[in-house]
C-alpha cells in the first residue's frame, strides 16, 4: 500500500475528518433536531415527523430547526477528525498485522471486509470520548421549545456548559457516555457495508456501467448509512434519552433507559425518530464520505481504504 504510514497521511486523514464533520452539520442538522424531539418528548406529543416539523416551525420559527447547531458545527470537525482519522490508522494497523487478502486480478494486498468492520468499531469507540459532550449540549439545546432565548433554561452552548459543570461537575459533560459507546460501536456496520459496496461498484470497471471514484464513494456512503442506522437506532434512542435527563435529576444508566423504553413503548420505542433518519441518512453520510475521501485523494492519501 505504499508509505501510507507516514505522518503526511495521518495529518491528511485528520484534515479530511474536519471537512467531513462540517459537511454533516450543513446538510443534516434540521433533520437531527426533528429526530431528537421525536425520541425525547413524551409519547403523544407529536403524531409523527411531519407534525413535529409543523409544530416546531409554527411555534418557534424555521430557525428552531437549527437550535443546537453551534456545538456540532464546532465539535463535528474534531469528532469526525477523531473518527475518520483514527479509522485510517486502525486500518493501517490491521494491514501491518496481516488482516489482508489479495485483490482479485492482481497481487496487491488489501484489508479484508472484516478488517474494515473492526477498524470502524475501534474508530467509533475512540470518537465517543470527544463526541459525548458535544452531543449532550446539542440535545439540551434542541429540546428547548421556547421561541426566545431569554425564556430558555440554556441561553447558548457556553451557558449550557457552565450550568452542567455547576450542577454536576466536569464529569457531567459525559452524561450518556455508555449510550454513546453503544451507538458509536455501530460504525462497524457502516464501514463494513461501505467497503462491500465499493467493491461491488468496482466490478463494473472497464464496462459501460463503470462509475468514477467520486460517484461510487457518494453512493456507497449513502447506502451504507441505512445499514448503520438500522443497527444503531436503538442505541441512539437510549443515548439521547440519557442526555435529555434534567440536570437536577439523577443520571440514568443505559440499561435503565432501555428497560423504561420496553416497558412504556415496547420494541418499537427503540426506533422512534426513524423517519427523519431515513430522510437524512443518505444525503448526510454520502456527502460526508464524499468530502472525506475526496480530500484524502486531493492531498495525496488516496489509498485510504487499504487497496
Amino acid at each position: 500500500m505504499g508509505d501510507g504510514s507516514g505522518s503526511h497521511v495521518r495529518i491528511v486523514g485528520m484534515f479530511a475528518g474536519v471537512g467531513s464533520g462540517l459537511t454533516k452539520v450543513a446538510v443534516g442538522h434540521g433533520f437531527d433536531t426533528i429526530k431528537t424531539r421525536l425520541q425525547c418528548s413524551p409519547p403523544g406529543t407529536y403524531k409523527g415527523a411531519i407534525d413535529c416539523l409543523k409544530q416546531t416551525v409554527r411555534n418557534e420559527s424555521i430557525f428552531a430547526l437549527y437550535k443546537g447547531a453551534i456545538p456540532p458545527a464546532v465539535g463535528w470537525a474534531f469528532i469526525d477528525s477523531a473518527l475518520l482519522g483514527s479509522l485510517h490508522n486502525y486500518r493501517l494497523f490491521l494491514i501491518r498485522n496481516g488482516m489482508t487478502e489479495t485483490t482479485p486480478g492482481s497481487s496487491t494486498e488489501r484489508l479484508t471486509v472484516v478488517g474494515h468492520g473492526l477498524a470502524g468499531l475501534a474508530a467509533g469507540l475512540t470518537s465517543a470520548f470527544p463526541a459525548t459532550p458535544m452531543e449532550l449540549i446539542k440535545v439540551k439545546l434542541q429540546l428547548q421549545m421556547q421561541r426566545y432565548a431569554v425564556d430558555r433554561e440554556f441561553k447558548g452552548p457556553i451557558h449550557c456548559i457552565r450550568q452542567i459543570i455547576a450542577i454536576q461537575g466536569i464529569p457531567g459533560l459525559w452524561t450518556g457516555f455508555t449510550g454513546s459507546l453503544l451507538f458509536r460501536s455501530n460504525f462497524m456496520w457502516m464501514f463494513a457495508c461501505y467497503e462491500i459496496l465499493m467493491r461491488g461498484f468496482s466490478r463494473f470497471d472497464n464496462t459501460s456501467f463503470a462509475l468514477n471514484t467520486g460517484t461510487a464513494t457518494f453512493l456507497s456512503g449513502g447506502f451504507a448509512s441505512f445499514g448503520f442506522w438500522f443497527m444503531a437506532m436503538p442505541a441512539d434512542n437510549i443515548k439521547n434519552r440519557m442526555m435529555a435527563t434534567p440536570l437536577a435529576s439523577h443520571r440514568q444508566s443505559a440499561l435503565r433507559v432501555a428497560k423504561a423504553i420496553i416497558q412504556s413503548e415496547g420494541v418499537k420505542g427503540f426506533y422512534r425518530g426513524m423517519t427523519p433518519v431515513v430522510l437524512r441518512a443518505f444525503p448526510v453520510n454520502a456527502s460526508a464520505l464524499f468530502v472525506y475521501e475526496g480530500l484524502m485523494r486531493v492531498f495525496g492519501a488516496e489509498k485510504v481504504r487499504g487497496d
